[in-house]
């Protein structure tokens, strides 16, 4: 695999989005600029619920406040806008201000075949671009190629090669292709500021997407070839601090890999990154990569569930063979994995898609679409729904509703409690892999083809 594009950060800052070419739209930008700093300010109008800045919504856990949601839609009914996004890509859409940014992979040759047991997307060429829609209105306003990828390593046809969402502040989009490199760009104008990149062998395509913390931006490699975690300077790209995972003990480095997104938290002691990995799970200082308190929690590997936290506790799936929820105290140190384990849960507990929290009760929804609520205090069970169809998008919790999205385009609205209650029941045109992103109004929902505006006409 050969990365053709130059990590010369002097050439990135001389590049310019091709579609800002004369004062007129330059002048746009900065208004945009103006209104993307204003609606980021705490006590800004509009807050909260507002933006969707990373994977997961404003605290990475897929809850939100935001209010006045749409609940029933189709192709025919409640599309504010529908904007075709060029290439194929999985992460999510990020939104900030008046503006909605992917990321997508953009291929020459591609093509869909075996390779042993799994179905993987093969190309000879790949471009990995960050893509910047006008939010009112769903008008792309430009796309910046980011990285040139020659004969990319092979993605699985569940994942792609743009499949870590982005995270965006003021000024800044932050976009992770894993092994293939990570960009910051100017979020307004699509100018590269600078590139990095960490190599390794993901065996089936990158899935953790970054997350900001402070300074710096907090990256997941869990490869076959090596597992660690690291923090890049949001300003330069340079790496602050790198810190291996514990020891996997396995002979086979297929069952060393996995996908999460580390979750940040606030306790007593401050910051805490939390970061499932195969076989265990850590709790790390994100100023400085030290280690708080790790828990082993079995052999699984090969997730992209991530954490979520509440109650004084993390919520976790364990991942393949057989996954598990977990929900571990999240006070301890050192090695806890007999100290602060509240309870387990094997109730169909989820690979690919994560839980969400509303309230004292969790919410998940199995692979292949069962849907579940317990109580989130002690795992007990209080309902259980067949929805049916592959479920890759993480549901999530506003409004006192929970938002399941199918892999076929359905999305089921259920209402948050502890009696399963079905709202709506809603189809678009699919494959729906990425999780959405809610804001005041408004879903922002990204098909294979498509980038849409959910909202009431």
């Amino acid at each position: 695999m050969k990365l053709v594009a130059t990590l010369l950060t002097a050439m990135a800052l001389g590049l310019r989005a091709a579609n800002l070419t004369d004062s007129g739209e330059a002048d746009s930008a900065s208004v945009a600029r103006a209104r993307e700093v204003s609606a980021s300010a705490p006590g800004s109008p509009g807050q909260p619920g507002e933006n969707w800045p990373q994977f997961r919504g404003p605290r990475g856990d897929g809850a939100t406040p935001a209010t006045d949601l749409p609940v029933a839609w189709s192709e025919t009914n409640n599309v504010l806008w529908k904007a075709p996004v060029p290439g194929r890509g999985r992460s999510s859409p990020v939104v900030l201000g008046d503006r909605v940014w992917v990321t997508t992979a953009v291929g020459q040759g591609v093509q869909r075949r075996r390779i042993g047991p799994d179905d993987m997307l093969t190309a000879d060429h790949v471009t990995l671009k960050a893509v910047c829609f006008d939010r009112a209105q769903g008008r792309k306003v430009w796309e910046s190629a980011l990285f040139e990828v020659d004969q990319p390593a092979p993605a699985h046809w569940l994942n792609s090669w743009a499949t870590p969402t982005p995270v965006v502040e003021p000024g800044r989009l932050y976009c992770d292709f894993g092994t293939f490199g990570t960009a910051c760009v100017d979020s307004l104008t699509g100018e590269i500021l600078w590139r990095q990149r960490l190599p390794l062998d993901h065996q089936v395509g990158p899935g953790s997407s970054p997350a900001l913390w402070g300074n710096v931006l907090l990256l997941t490699r869990d490869g076959l070839d090596a597992q660690y975690v690291a923090a890049l300077d949001k300003r330069s790209g340079e790496q602050v601090w790198k810190t291996d995972r514990p020891p996997i003990i396995t002979p086979t480095a297929d069952l060393r890999k996995a996908f999460s997104t580390p979750l940040i938290i606030q306790g007593a002691r401050g910051a805490q990154m939390i970061s499932p990995g195969a076989h265990w799970i850590v709790s790390y200082d994100p100023a400085t990569g030290k280690e708080r308190w790790r828990a082993r929690h079995g052999e699984g590997f090969s997730f992209g569930a991530c954490p979520v936290f509440g109650l004084g506790m993390v919520f976790f799936s364990t991942g393949s063979f057989k996954a598990e929820l977990w929900a571990i105290r999240a006070d301890g140190e050192g090695d806890v994995t007999t100290t602060h384990v509240a309870w387990k849960g094997a109730r169909q507990a989820p690979i690919m898609s994560s839980p969400v929290l509303g309230g004292d009760e969790i919410y998940w929804v199995s692979d292949d679409g069962i849907a579940f609520c317990a109580d989130a205090r002690s795992g007990e069970v209080q309902w259980q729904s067949r929805l049916g169809g592959m479920h890759l998008a993480s549901p999530l919790y506003a409004a006192g509703r929970v938002y399941f999205f199918g892999l076929n385009g359905k999305a089921d609205v259920v209402k948050a409690g502890r009696q399963f209650e079905r709202l709506a029941e809603n189809t678009l045109e699919g494959p729906l892999a990425a999780t959405p992103a809610l804001v005041n109004r408004s879903i922002f929902l990204r098909t294979d083809s498509h980038l849409y505006r959910i909202g009431a006409r």
